[in-house]
C-alpha cells in the first residue's frame, strides 16, 4: 500500500467536560454546609466523580456543559448522596 493512499483518521471523542478546577464556588459553599469537614467533602465528591467518569448517570438534572465536579456537588445539596456511616 503506497503511502499516498492512507488517509489519517482520528475517532471522534466525547467533548470534554469542565475540570475539577472549575467547580463552582456557591455550590462548595452549599455543599459544606451540608458535609462540615472538607476532607471528607473531597473525597465525596472525588468518588462521585470517579463514578461518573466510567459512566454512571447524574442523579440530578445538569446542562450537559455542567462538569461532573459541580453535578457531584448538587447531588450532595439536593440529597441525592449521602455518607454512610461505616
Amino acid at each position: 500500500m503506497d503511502a499516498d493512499n492512507i488517509i489519517p483518521f482520528e475517532a471522534p471523542s466525547a467533548p470534554p467536560r469542565p475540570s475539577a478546577a472549575t467547580m463552582n464556588n456557591d455550590l462548595v459553599e452549599q455543599a459544606s454546609e451540608i458535609v462540615s469537614d472538607p476532607l471528607v467533602l473531597i473525597n465525596l465528591v472525588s468518588k462521585r466523580v470517579d463514578q461518573l467518569n466510567t459512566g454512571r448517570s447524574p442523579l440530578v438534572n445538569a446542562l450537559p456543559s455542567t462538569g461532573f465536579a459541580d453535578i457531584a456537588l448538587m447531588e450532595i445539596i439536593e440529597g441525592k448522596i449521602k455518607l454512610r456511616e461505616v
